[in-house]
């Protein structure tokens, strides 16, 4: 039986390696058949402490896993299909192979709701985002897009006009869902138009992107648009359905914890964007990941004794 497991390898669960590794937990981390979490798809990450010049979002990756490495982090590329409670600790199921802990960090993260246009993966990071604290500031002086029409796109609309020229609301209903006051605030920018009962249903460009094409969803119309960028709010999905059975989870399926990255179970606990709807950033996945490696040192100490 393992010390401790980590389900997931975004900044929160490397950092919780470093952290683990450097306690003796011998962690064990299963990355999924793609590792790295959101940051994969950051071409340039600025507002991470320590680098005055900025990094890849997957060099970052990379420095991290060497990093947990070093500290003698076991790494499995698989994914994590079940868990389950055991006597004395917990079981994880990779398939048809099963592993056990005394103690879990989950740490696998909330995957952000795209399109679902064919094309779509292609201009990922490359003309097309899905967080505007990350990649705003890359469009200063240009003209962008952001679809949705929530709190979370009237947010980010607001943000975005720090540093482009225009922006543009697309959204495919007539009225927005988001709260009057964040409304309020969208109505009154000079630099933000909308778009309503519209969509986009197609990227163009190299990548990177330059136009997309747009639906009147009343007329059925379609136009041929150009942009410097698109930004999506149109909401994150937490992977959390593997335990759902077991663990308790708020409305939207994230993960509920007390301040601490403990969950309702003992010995397991959670990081990063899987139990943060709030804020999804870099720095406060990897700061809740080093606190669930010290709840869970201090969760192996005491029943160790």
């Amino acid at each position: 039986m393992e010390k401790l497991i980590i389900i997931g390898a975004g900044v929160a669960g490397w950092t919780a390696a470093i952290y683990a590794g450097r306690a003796n937990l011998n962690p064990l981390i299963f990355t999924g058949i793609e590792e790295g979490g959101q940051l994969m798809l950051t071409t340039e990450v600025e507002n991470f402490p320590g680098f005055s010049e900025g990094i890849n979002g997957p060099e970052l990756m990379v420095q991290l896993k060497k990093q947990a490495e070093k500290f003698g982090t076991k790494v499995i590329q698989k994914n994590v299909t079940g868990f389950k409670k055991i006597k004395n600790g917990y079981e994880v199921l990779v398939g048809k192979e099963r592993y056990s802990a005394k103690t879990i960090i989950i740490s696998t993260g909330a995957s952000a709701r795209w399109l679902g246009l064919e094309n779509e993966k292609n201009f990922q990071g490359r003309g097309l985002h899905t967080c505007a604290t990350c990649d705003g500031f890359f469009y200063k002086g240009k003209e962008i897009l952001v679809v949705g029409g929530g709190d979370s796109a009237m947010e980010e609309s607001n943000f975005l006009t720090k540093f482009a020229k225009k922006v543009t609301i697309v959204y495919r209903k007539e009225n927005f869902r988001a709260s009057k006051i964040m409304q309020e605030k969208v109505k009154k920018n000079s630099k933000i138009e909308i778009m309503f009962n519209s969509e986009i249903v197609n990227f163009l460009g190299e990548p990177p992107l330059k136009k997309v094409i747009i639906k009147n969803n009343k007329t059925g119309e379609e136009k041929e648009y150009d942009t410097d960028g698109v930004f999506l709010a149109v909401g994150h999905i937490p992977n959390t359905k593997i335990f759902e059975d077991l663990i308790d989870l708020d409305g939207q399926g994230f993960v509920k914890t007390d301040g601490r990255t403990r969950t309702n179970l003992p010995g397991v606990f959670a990081a990063g964007d899987v139990q943060d709807p709030i804020y999804k950033q870099a720095i406060t996945a990897a700061g809740t990941g080093a606190q669930a490696a010290i709840e869970a040192e201090r969760y192996y100490d005491e029943i160790s004794k």
